[in-house]
Parts: structure tokens; sequence; C-alpha cells
């Protein structure tokens, strides 16, 4: 993966994106302990999705 969005590719609807995110969201509480602190980096992406989704409500 180079990185690069592909402005090329259809856009999913919302149902399919509120899904993946929700599996996402799932496999990664599966995954982190309770008491896991979360990287720098995750917590601003998490911190992103939290405002993009904002946004769209």
């Amino acid at each position: 993966m180079n990185g690069r969005i592909n402005n090329d590719l259809e856009h999913i609807d919302h149902k399919t994106c509120v899904s993946i995110c929700d599996a996402i969201g799932e496999r990664l509480q599966r995954s982190l302990c309770p008491e896991t602190e979360l990287s720098p980096r995750l917590r601003e992406l998490l911190d992103e999705l939290r405002r993009r989704d904002n946004e769209l409500h």
C-alpha cells in the first residue's frame, strides 16, 4: 500500500461504512485489555473518526 488515496474508487454507502467501523471497533475491544493505554497515533486516529462521524450527523 503506498498511502495514496485512489480517487477513482466509488464511495461506500453510510450503512456499509458504519458496519465496517463497528467491526473494527469490536476487534479492537477484544484485542486491547481495558487497562491498555492507546498509542498517541491510535488515539489521534480515533479522535479523527469521532470528529468525522459527528460532522455527518
